[in-house]
Order: C-alpha cells, then structure tokens, then sequence
C-alpha cells in the first residue's frame, strides 16, 4: 500500500479518496454540512470519508460527483493520482 511521506504512514484508496472530496468540496467553497445538505448525507458522513474512515460505494461517489459537478471519472482519476503520488514518494525513500 502506498505511503503517506507527510504523514509517516501509508495510506489506502479511502484516505486518499478523503482527500480528494475535501479539496474538490473547498474548492467550490462548500461547507461539510452544505454538501451534506445538497447531497442527501448526513455531515458527520461527510466528515467520515474525508477523513478515509468510510468508503464510498459507487453510488455515493456518483451522487457525490454529481453535487460537487464534476464527473466521477474525474474524481477517481484524482484518487489514483493521489495514491500513485504517494506510492512513487515510498520508492524514492
């Protein structure tokens, strides 16, 4: 799995999904609990995946996307990006 250099420990696809949410959902300017609003989830739901400790089902990710607008494959394309970032920054150690 790959590593997390910042933080000294690896990280998973859910941490890294986390990741992804957090940054697309302050991008847009949106709180936790407004994009729980707008997205049907509670905010402390919200919070669990950004912090990788949920994981999302498919139909989250889409609904999720869908609030955020943008499209699920590019937010997937975000969370391998980040994974494959942190994977590369483990070999270089």
């Amino acid at each position: 799995m790959p590593s997390d250099p910042a933080r000294g420990h690896r990280i998973n696809p859910e941490v890294a999904f986390g990741r992804v949410l957090r940054e697309l959902r302050r991008k847009r300017g949106v709180s936790q609990e407004e994009l729980g609003a707008k997205s049907g989830y509670h905010r402390t739901y919200i919070g669990q995946l950004e912090r990788g400790e949920k994981s999302p089902s498919l139909r989250t990710i889409f609904n999720l996307a869908g609030t955020l607008e943008v499209s699920p494959g590019k937010v997937i394309g975000a969370v391998e990006r980040t994974l494959a970032k942190a994977h590369l920054a483990r070999e270089r150690r």
